[in-house]
């Protein structure tokens, strides 16, 4: 028979642990599943995947493989004398043995080498993108997701099904975080457990509010005279308007913080609200307006461009 190597069919030390060939089994499953994969050969590889899983997550069987030696995968190989006879008494003639039945009808009173094929299997994990208002983030929202999986049913035959439920986003949410949702993905086999579905949260563009984590920035349009003279002026917030005290002497581009008015978090506390000033002239004047402003022109000292000369 031909010698199989299961350590490099899953991509792992001789030394690995337990988890770490668990972890490298429901990676390389998950991507040569027959449900999802595109590879023509991909059907072949996940059973040598399983076998190779079935024999090295057991002591007894890890223990009896490793006896073995090393040797070239698909080379011509003959167990040492007496190796079976150690593992058990059960006797084998090595003449038209398949490397996997070995393995797969030994441990503990010699399994059926048919469990093999009836191992659990993980569902497949799954990836969607929902997009949320502001306003839903910072209330929390309960969202009605839909998507279709690849399962097979009761005769064997690949259909594409829905799955449709209702997911609860809570207030607290940064956009572009990835939610886990455990079990909510493809359909485990022979008893294994559901597949998870990660859904990653995105923010709709506000009309007013741009977010940076937690924290939210708003244009503040200023008159002139607002900001020369200081102003009290009303901003929005998601949770309500707010009166904003203006400095004399402010310029356009500064940043005045408004505490705990930005998006909430997970410990309940609150990001801030910064108000960007925009200082705006009028587009068209009054014959007043104009009085008045060329009258300031005439009698004022100040000179933004001092700086120039």
């Amino acid at each position: 028979m031909k010698f199989k190597d299961y350590y490099e069919t899953l991509g792992v030390a001789r030394t690995a642990t337990v988890d770490e060939i668990k972890k490298a089994y429901r990676k390389l499953a998950h991507q040569y599943h027959p449900d999802v994969t595109k590879d023509p050969a991909g059907e072949e590889k996940f059973k040598e995947i399983g076998e190779a899983y079935a024999t090295l997550k057991d002591k007894e069987k890890r223990a009896a493989y490793d006896e073995l030696g090393r040797h070239p995968s698909g080379q011509e190989f003959k167990p040492p004398p007496n190796w079976a006879g150690s593992q058990g008494g059960q006797e084998y003639s090595f003449e038209d043995v398949d490397f996997a039945d070995l393995f797969a009808g030994f441990s503990k009173g010699r399994q059926h080498s048919q469990q093999r094929h009836n191992m659990p299997i993980p569902g497949q994990d799954y990836e969607l993108t929902t997009q949320i208002t502001l306003e839903d983030a910072y209330q929390g929202i309960t969202v009605d997701l839909s998507f279709t999986v690849p399962e097979h049913d009761h005769q064997g035959q690949l259909k594409r099904v829905p799955h449709t439920f209702k997911a609860r986003i809570p207030k607290g949410v940064t956009n572009g975080q990835k939610m886990l949702l455990r079990g909510k993905g493809g359909k485990g086999f022979h008893g294994g457990p559901d597949g998870n579905l990660y859904l990653n949260i995105s923010f709709i563009p506000h009309k007013l509010f741009r977010v940076v984590e937690h924290d939210l920035f708003i244009d503040l349009p200023l008159t002139p005279w607002e900001a020369a003279l200081g102003a009290t002026v009303k901003v929005p917030t998601l949770a309500g308007e707010v009166n904003l005290k203006v400095p004399a002497g402010t310029s356009s581009g500064q940043k005045l913080r408004i505490s705990k008015r930005g998006m909430p978090k997970f410990n309940q506390e609150h990001g801030d609200l910064y108000a960007v000033t925009q200082i705006v002239v009028p587009t068209s004047l009054t014959d007043k307006d104009r009085e008045l402003l060329q009258a300031l022109a005439s009698s004022s000292t100040f000179n933004p461009r001092a700086h120039f000369e």
